[in-house]
């Protein structure tokens, strides 16, 4: 082998390849000690982490402890061979990548090591420039993987794929909300975001996650409402093919796709009791347990929740386990409802009208004096979401929709905001012909919460 040459630069398709091999954690196994030397003084210096192993047996004792982005292993070792510890490392729940390096070449082991898993083929004797773009091929499909599921979890939040991160207005109730997002991104603490449907709570997870110290890292929104039960704890935790009907491949879960940084856990509520008691401990211990692996895997994200109910009445009535409650809630930060911050209004329409005209192709409206006092004097039950629908469907129309109800001038039970949002609930469910899924559509909500709402005032099932 070549003494370890300065090496060219690693062809990768990703530009940041030297910021991303910087926070990389390697592990080399190989019983020779000069290869070891070799690989450790390559990448050492360029990576965050690389510690090496003579043995299979060894590797495996620091995979229990660690968990490395990369794995170099050679193929030819005293006891098992590389491909052997690579497959029992693949059914423990090991996911990352693997560079089998060996000095025979033959096609039967060539497939042999990408049956089990070897992302990357090496042959003896390699420069250090071989093993360099070997690795930048790894961390390349990495970075595309989370590239990737962060935008297919965008288009599933946003339905658009567009990134909303500004807290718009400049009224004190969103100022205040400002400034305590400010002084906690950055911090590593928890935080929980309350209010009601549609007053930009996911906006604002956006808003701190950019403020942080992880705002370079990926941003996973999670709607914990959406996701079947029966198929949460592989979506947060992964799983191992095989491990339940229908697993026809690994999978990583989103905790291990938020690597570094920020998951946000939308409507915390309505996560099943079940699942409760399994996210604590991840909380506690900072490790997950994809389902059919018997090892667990280190995780490193900032969790920021979100709710539009009450959890501790939840707690109270026994519907949300009182330990998390108190995990999750180190630093609550309430969502204001757009009727406490009606000088706001205004700008938010205009900045929709901005967005959405470009994005419909259609030109933009104006307000005149009876359309600025429609918009401030409405209660918005459906707030932030309900105002973008309104002005989305004066857009298409071409003028202002003014089809809102005309504030009243209610009292007691009226005023209320369960009134208000039972009114505009039934009304549109009466509008879809009682289709709950269209109805929680149509006002950006889940069909979790429509259920829950019909079953709350008695609604029969149409």
């Amino acid at each position: 082998m070549e003494p370890a040459e300065r090496p060219r630069e690693p062809a990768s398709t990703n530009p940041e390849f030297g910021s991303a091999l910087r926070q990389a954690s390697i592990l080399v196994v190989d019983d020779e000690p000069g290869i070891r030397n070799f690989l450790m003084r390559t990448l050492g210096p360029r990576s965050r982490l690389v510690e090496e192993a003579g043995n299979a047996d060894e590797a495996s004792r620091k995979m229990d402890r660690q968990h490395y982005d990369v794995v170099i292993v050679d193929n030819v070792m005293p006891g098992k061979t590389g491909i052997q510890w690579l497959a029992e490392q693949r059914a423990l729940g090991f996911y990352s990548d693997a560079i089998l390096i060996t000095a025979y070449a033959d096609l039967e082991t060539a497939i042999e090591a990408l049956r089990v898993g070897a992302s990357d083929f090496v042959l003896k004797p390699f420069r250090s420039n071989q093993i360099l773009n070997a690795v930048a091929r790894c961390l390349d499909r990495q970075h595309l993987r989370r590239e990737n599921f962060v935008l297919r979890q965008e288009l599933r939040a946003n339905g658009d794929g567009t990134a909303r991160r500004k807290l718009i207005g400049q009224s004190a109730a969103i100022s205040a909300v400002r400034e305590a997002i400010a002084r906690v991104a950055p911090l590593p603490s928890s935080v929980l975001l309350t209010g009601e449907s549609g007053t930009g709570k996911e906006v604002a997870a956006r808003v701190l996650h950019d403020m942080s110290e992880r705002a370079d890292k990926s941003f996973v929104p999670v709607n914990c409402a959406a996701m079947p039960p029966e198929m949460i704890e592989s979506e947060l935790f992964g799983h191992l093919k095989g491990s339940f009907t229908g697993a026809a491949a690994a999978r990583d879960g989103l905790f291990v796709h938020a690597g570094g940084g920020t998951l946000f856990l939308d409507e915390i509520g309505e996560l099943p009791a079940a699942m409760q008691g399994k996210l604590l401990r991840v909380l506690e211990e900072r490790r997950v347990r994809p389902i059919g692996a018997e090892r667990e895997i280190p995780v490193d994200v900032r969790l920021v929740f979100a709710t539009n109910r009450d959890l501790e009445l939840d707690v109270r009535a026994g519907r949300f386990r009182a330990d998390l409650y108190y995990r999750i809630n180190v630093m609550q930060i309430r969502l204001p409802p757009l009727r406490e911050r009606r000088e706001d209004i205004e700008e938010l329409a205009l900045q929709f009208v901005k967005t959405l005209s470009r994005q419909l192709g259609v030109p933009a409206i104006l307000f005149d004096a009876a359309a600025r006092e429609a918009l401030r004097s409405y209660r918005w039950p459906g707030n932030i979401r309900e105002l973008r629908n309104v002005i989305e469907r004066s857009l298409i129309l071409g003028r202002f929709a003014n089809d809102l109800p005309q504030a009243e001038a209610a009292s007691g039970e009226e005023e209320r905001l369960e009134g208000v949002e039972r009114r505009h609930i039934l009304a549109m469910l009466e509008q879809t012909g009682f289709d709950r899924a269209e109805t929680a559509r149509r006002l950006g909500v889940s069909r979790k919460t429509i259920d829950r709402k019909c079953a709350q005032w008695n609604v029969g099932t149409g």
